[in-house]
């Protein structure tokens, strides 16, 4: 099961139903299958919490990834900023749908098993995020 929920904000993610055909259709692509995964939409400082009890890192970030995966059965749990998400969109130059669907797509492929901790695997996991990125059901009208 696939779901979507807000921690400490109100958030409303569109097309939910498409956004999780989408989130199968990724970890299909991966050669895996969808357990249980959870989408959690927060702030900045709930997810400021969260890094800094469980990865003792005291800056902000878009999102966190919490690994409960056995085999090929993905499952986890996703925490998003929505105020990263917002603040980066602008940074970059891009609209908030579009970086929503990036850090989705990150997220999902960190529970995938890809790793962005050298550049190398950063190049590669943003590859993949480009590969599903043009997908995700909220940037098509």
């Amino acid at each position: 099961m696939i779901s979507f929920s807000n921690q400490d904000i109100t958030f409303v993610l569109k097309k939910k139903l498409e956004v999780r055909n989408w989130v199968r259709s990724i970890l299909e692509r991966e050669g895996k299958l969808a357990g249980e995964l959870a989408f959690i939409y927060c702030s900045d400082e709930f997810l400021l919490g969260l890094n800094k009890q469980y990865l003792k890192h005291d800056t902000l970030t878009d999102i966190i990834t919490f690994d409960y995966s056995e085999k090929e059965l993905i499952s986890g749990d996703v925490f998003i900023s929505i105020e990263r998400v917002k603040e980066n969109a602008g940074l970059f130059s891009k609209t908030f749908d579009l970086e929503l669907g990036r850090v989705m797509a990150h997220g999902v492929l960190h529970l995938a098993g890809y790793k962005d901790k050298t550049t190398e695997r950063k190049k590669e996991m943003r590859t993949k995020e480009d590969l599903y990125l043009p997908l995700y059901p909220n940037l098509k009208k």
